[in-house]
């Protein structure tokens, strides 16, 4: 693949990863009293986070310029677009197991650190295999592509969370409370540790995130194979995860027909990852950027035009917009317009 060549010193991936985690924890410090996020803190933060993302694509434009940053940008695009699925999980994930609104930002900011050391790992296997055996960018299109098709045709059906399998495996090897103990994850009874019903929904979360970090990652990697590229494209976007799940909770059905825009980005990363080991070679950065931030835009105003007339959670879960600290924000029920939908053509994915 004919990706944008520059030197990433060490002193850069290790000034990249400190950031990563002053953020991280100035985001953990800021939250540390389990408050009850409204919708004006998460946006006021979500503001700052992707201000972040696009502030450091300007940092790239400057040292090496607009081929690279603007490489930067398109995978940026592609995983902040494929983030909005992660809500839709996350608001299943929380209304399945009726997750007290002051502890969800715990269990997302334990979920986002996971989600970021399963993507690290995707992206230097995957880039690795793409580099060493050019048919993996076939196979690895094709994966995309079928994604994509499940995305789009996929029919309705309800989803449990707590049958997922790595969800069974935890509980069956770790004694398991079945209530929520506070914000605890694990407590002591009759001087044995037990994991509580909050340890459960992260687990939970980090089970399902696994789906999300094969197909969001191999999506990156067909605009660049730059692990640089892919992970500061991935990491900036999943940190804004929280406060973009805090901003959407309510507002999930009115993007009713986003799945179709992500169905279309993931088969356009496919065919992207198939031609680049093809005489037609690797699609231009400016087409790529033109055809995410047009499918974006389309699906998304599609989607609000087309429920316009529709309620959203919010409207319908006081507990919401009033912030109560009883069960957690609803999420669209499987079959709703709205509804989550998993990478392998389930509701939920």
């Amino acid at each position: 693949m004919n990706d944008p060549s520059f030197a990433v010193p060490v002193w850069v991936w290790a000034a990249v990863t400190v950031g990563i985690g002053i953020m991280l924890a100035v985001d953990l410090l800021a939250h540390r009293d389990n408050h009850v996020i409204g919708f004006r803190e998460a946006a006021i933060w979500s503001g700052v986070w992707i201000a972040i993302g696009l502030g450091f694509g300007l940092i790239l434009w400057a040292w090496q310029g607009g081929e690279v940053s603007s490489t930067y940008y398109a995978g940026y695009l592609i995983e902040k677009a494929l983030s909005i699925d992660n809500v839709f999980v996350f608001a299943l994930v929380f209304s399945f197991f009726a997750v007290p609104d002051a502890y969800q930002h715990k269990v997302l900011f334990w979920g986002v650190i996971g989600a970021l050391a399963a993507r690290l790992v995707f992206i230097f296997v995957g880039a690795e295999l793409l580099q060493v055996f050019f048919w993996t960018a076939y196979l690895f299109g094709a994966f995309l592509l079928w994604t994509g098709y499940k995305m789009a045709v996929s029919k309705d059906e309800e989803v449990h969370p707590d049958r997922n399998p790595i969800v069974r495996l935890v509980k069956k090897l770790i004694p398991t409370d079945p209530k929520f103990h506070g914000d605890k994850f694990f407590l002591r009874v009759n001087g044995k540790r037990v994991a509580t019903l909050l340890f459960v929904v992260l687990v939970a979360i980090e089970a399902t995130d696994l789906i999300f970090a094969v197909d969001s990652v191999a999506a990156v990697l067909a605009i660049t194979t730059s692990t640089f590229l892919v992970w500061t494209a991935n990491a900036f976007a999943v940190l804004g995860l929280r406060s973009l799940y805090f901003c959407l909770a309510g507002l999930l059905r009115r993007f009713a027909y986003l799945h179709y825009g992500l169905a279309v980005l993931l088969g356009f990363a496919g065919i992207k990852l198939i031609l680049s080991e093809t005489p037609v070679g690797k699609l231009p950065i400016p087409l790529t950027l033109g055809v995410i931030a047009g499918t974006i835009t389309v699906s998304i105003a599609w989607s609000l035009i087309g429920t316009r007339n529709q309620p959203t959670d919010s409207d319908d879960d006081p507990a919401r917009t009033g912030g109560g600290s009883g069960g957690g924000g609803t999420a669209p029920a499987p079959g709703q317009p709205g509804a989550p939908r998993r990478s392998d053509g389930k509701d939920g994915r």
